[in-house]
């Protein structure tokens, strides 16, 4: 879901590990990129109707939105009639082990082009004083990574891989994801609509529980495939962590609307897992945020010699 990057943890017997963040990439100057189509799940382009079918619809759609999935609709038709948008993120990622803390901090800006679909992202993870920049593309489906900078190589290779799928943001996928929480409501899961002034706050939460217990649930899904590298790291490391034994204190994701024109203002992901560590645990958090900062009008193209 997110870039990772590179931390030593902050325990003697943890101290050759890493610690992953996530965060999202972005940038460019607007001038020129072009693109084949090919994004994750969940983005959109073309004719989508108000409720969110492709081709059109004869249904009218409500005067005003009541539902999450008219929310959705209304988001996604919004968010598909500009080119491209611009968002900026900001992230952190920490782990908490016998009172010692370590965390590292991202922050991006990502653009993400519709028609065609591609996304270009710039970013930076800073962790004990040193700062690391990042760089992704999606392209035609394929995902180009940069970690280190502008003499660092390009690792490439499709959305089904979990090492490039994670250094994908794409924040207007987030409007799938929330179809996939809202259709969990008859299993216990499903997403709750709040209205105040000016905006409107789509959220699913997991309160605390066993990871076994409410691993179906699709936030936890994509909870869990942001511990999954720190988790296996620690692993190595001989720490046990079997997952019967790891505790969700807290998943919580977040999508901000704006009332009035429906667009994307924010979209918020946090979890905190607590993993079993001999007598005490391992305090795992994540929190990123993406803001749109407004419309791209650029196009998106990979750097010359980057195939």
């Amino acid at each position: 879901m997110r870039p990772r990057s590179a931390a030593a943890l902050a325990v003697p017997v943890l101290s050759l590990l890493p610690l992953s963040l996530t965060g999202c990439s972005g940038g460019g100057t607007g001038g020129t990129e072009s693109a084949a189509t090919g994004m994750p799940a969940g983005s959109t382009s073309g004719n989508v109707d108000a409720n969110g079918r492709k081709g059109g619809s004869e249904q009218a759609e409500p005067a005003e939105p009541r539902t999450p999935e008219e929310f959705l609709a209304r988001a996604r038709k919004a968010m598909s009639a500009e080119h491209g948008w611009t968002f900026a993120v900001k992230g952190n990622e920490g782990l908490v082990v016998q009172g010692r803390q370590n965390t590292a901090t991202y922050t991006a800006t990502v653009r993400r082009t519709q028609q065609p679909e591609a996304l270009h992202s710039t970013g930076t993870t800073y962790t004990k004083g040193t700062a690391k920049p990042e760089e992704v593309y999606l392209v035609g489906g394929t995902g180009y990574v940069r970690k280190g900078g502008s003499g660092a190589q390009w690792k490439s290779g499709p959305l089904s891989d979990p090492e490039i799928a994670d250094v994908v943001e794409d924040p207007i996928a987030a409007l799938e994801a929330f179809r996939t929480y809202a259709r969990e409501e008859k299993t216990g899961g499903g997403v709750s609509v709040d209205t105040p002034a000016g905006r409107a706050e789509l959220r699913v939460t997991v309160p605390t529980a066993t990871l076994p217990t409410v691993r179906q649930r699709a936030v936890v899904k994509n909870a869990v495939r942001e511990l999954t590298p720190t988790l296996r790291q620690l692993r190595a490391a001989g720490v046990a962590a079997p997952e019967s034994r790891i505790k969700v204190e807290h998943v919580e994701e977040d999508l901000t609307l704006d009332s009035t024109t429906y667009r994307i203002t924010s979209h918020r992901f946090r979890c905190t897992f607590l993993i079993p560590y001999g007598a005490q645990s391992i305090r795992y958090t994540q929190d990123v945020t993406e803001r749109t900062e407004g419309v791209f009008r650029g196009v998106i193209e990979l750097p010359a010699g980057v195939r």
